[in-house]
């Protein structure tokens, strides 16, 4: 049943959406805030990409080189980032506009959940996209134009692990799986299967888009599902109770169940906090053998320093690791690097004269202070090919040191904990579902349980 539109402005105030629309204003600070730290933090939070690289090699770029195409390309930049926004939003909307109250509430706590669920794999456990380290592959939706700013102002280019675009969607798949099966129907059988086929298609697509891209290793797609189904499972036993579709809120809590949530979930975050900060303590202890970058013969890729106030700057050490060719680097604000990034590739003719450009001779360092406030400002580098009698196909490493002077890492933690607590619930949750041998999609509050095990008895 479709709202009326003149009975929108009742339904929005009735069924308290205007929470849902302040939950996504929180999503974006909470994604600017987390950005913000990304890059300060890196210095020792390091990444994981060689990991990745060893166990999947160029299997990606298999892909990439297998399809490429010009026509491909432009409409999977258009999917990535046009239809994922649909997704995200619209979605929320579709099942508000049609009067399901309880699918407008998982759908819109899906995107706030899962994105929090994210962030310590994205601050701790950075990894680069497949185009800055598999030596030439291209960036197909970062090289390109209007895209290529867009990206670099919104996006740190090392958040590969878990996809969102794969966990995102798959996470309204898994709502409407719970829902519908809680329920005692056939997913056929329900009124929005047609939407739900919609984006059970355009979720596949996305796992092919992510790989053709140049942005995502395989890993990020089990990632990704493995991510969006725990935020799934959350919400599903999470909103009956925000609710109150089984009396008040906090109906049944007691103290003795506090603590015994404390305690059991509290557990399962120190643990995953314990796994965090040793990540950090391996990555500190290898900074100055860390490899940032991969450059195959003629190829460019780009470190994002990101914007910082008035009064700082941040330094930069950029050491070539080849032992005989000579690469060359451009530093500019991302706007203007825009005229030299086309197709999925940079012209490095145009780029050269475009920002401040300087070479790096082998083994030797380019020490930088970026200190151009309000400005978000890339890093460039170019390996030339053929240099010094070097062969065609070398591959030259990079390592970038970034300071930005900003002991930050206590914040990182902090936006960490939804993240972790949210794991140990789940984790809880389903624990004592099996306990009192109940269904694992089981949404009713624990008292109940009790109360009908006291029945039975």
């Amino acid at each position: 049943m479709r709202i009326p539109w003149r009975e929108w402005s009742r339904t929005f105030h009735e069924k308290r959406y205007y929470l849902h629309a302040l939950g996504y204003i929180v999503i974006i600070k909470w994604k600017a805030i987390t950005d913000t730290i990304n890059e300060p933090i890196k210095m020792e939070t390091g990444h994981w990409t060689e990991l990745i690289y060893s166990v999947e090699g160029d299997f990606t770029k298999w892909i990439q080189d297998a399809f490429q195409n010009d026509i491909l390309t432009e409409f999977l930049n258009f999917h990535y980032l046009f239809i994922y926004l649909f997704l995200i939003y619209v979605t929320t909307v579709y099942f508000a506009f049609t009067g399901d109250r309880d699918m407008t509430d998982k759908v819109a706590l899906n995107y706030l959940l899962i994105y929090a669920l994210a962030v310590p794999y994205y601050l701790f456990f950075n990894v680069e996209v497949t185009s800055s380290w598999i030596p030439n592959m291209d960036a197909l939706l970062y090289h390109d134009g209007w895209y290529s700013s867009f990206y670099a102002l919104h996006d740190p280019m090392d958040n590969a692990v878990p996809s969102l675009h794969v966990a995102i969607p798959f996470g309204i798949l898994y709502l409407n799986y719970l829902h519908v099966k809680e329920k005692g129907l056939k997913m056929s059988q329900w009124r929005h299967w047609p939407y739900h086929l919609f984006v059970a298609i355009n979720t596949v697509l996305f796992m092919f888009t992510i790989l053709y891209l140049g942005i995502h290793w395989v890993v990020d797609i089990p990632l990704g599902i493995i991510i969006g189904g725990i935020g799934a499972l959350f919400i599903h036993h999470l909103q009956p109770r925000l609710r109150n579709d089984f009396g008040p809120m906090f109906k049944g809590v007691t103290r003795k169940k506090v603590w015994r949530h404390v305690f059991a979930e509290g557990v399962a975050a120190l643990i995953l906090l314990t796994v965090i900060l040793m990540s950090v303590n391996i990555q500190s202890e290898t900074t100055d053998s860390r490899i940032s970058y991969q450059l195959g013969a003629d190829d460019s890729t780009f470190e994002i320093i990101q914007e910082f106030k008035p009064g700082l700057s941040v330094s930069s050490n950029l050491t070539n690791l080849h032992e005989s060719i000579t690469i060359e680097v451009v530093v500019i604000i991302v706007e203007m690097s825009e005229p030299a990034m086309e197709n999925g590739s940079i012209d490095w003719e145009i780029m050269k004269t475009l920002g401040d450009y300087y070479t790096v001779e082998a083994q030797s360092t380019l020490m930088l202070e970026i200190d151009t406030p309000n400005n978000y400002h890339l890093i460039i580098m170019h390996n030339p090919g053929n240099t010094n009698g070097s062969t065609d196909n070398e591959v030259v490493q990079v390592r970038i040191i970034n300071d930005y002077h900003d002991d930050i890492m206590w914040q990182a933690v902090l936006l960490s904990l939804p993240s972790l607590w949210i794991t140990g619930f789940v984790v809880h949750r389903l624990y004592r579902l099996k306990k009192y041998k109940r269904s694992l999609i089981d949404s009713t509050p624990s008292h109940l349980w009790e109360q009908d095990l006291l029945e039975s008895e």
